[in-house]
């Protein structure tokens, strides 16, 4: 068997490269959420409140529970918590 080389974890557990792409721009969305609550020191109630969300989906968020997050939803809360996306697109390597 030959050792691979990914340049990320995605590209190594997904099937095809369009779900190793949405699930590095879903995980980018999730980190900078879950950084921009500990910042803030928000407990899971209180982001909730701020993001518009139920505590739950706060805390599946902080659990990293990546499959449960639509991109969209992400970028509804990125939107609530006062956030700015920038995307930038190039070739592949």
């Amino acid at each position: 068997m030959a050792n691979e080389r990914f340049d990320s974890i995605w590209d190594a557990i997904e099937d095809t490269p369009a779900e190793a792409e949405s699930l590095k721009l879903r995980s980018a969305l999730m980190i900078a959420l879950k950084e921009h609550i500990k910042r803030h020191g928000w407990t899971q109630a209180v982001a909730a409140r701020h993001l518009s969300v139920t505590q739950p989906r706060i805390s599946n968020l902080c659990r990293g529970k990546i499959n449960l997050f639509s991109f969209d939803m992400l970028v509804d809360m990125v939107a609530a918590a006062g956030l700015h996306i920038k995307i930038s697109v190039a070739d592949a390597a």
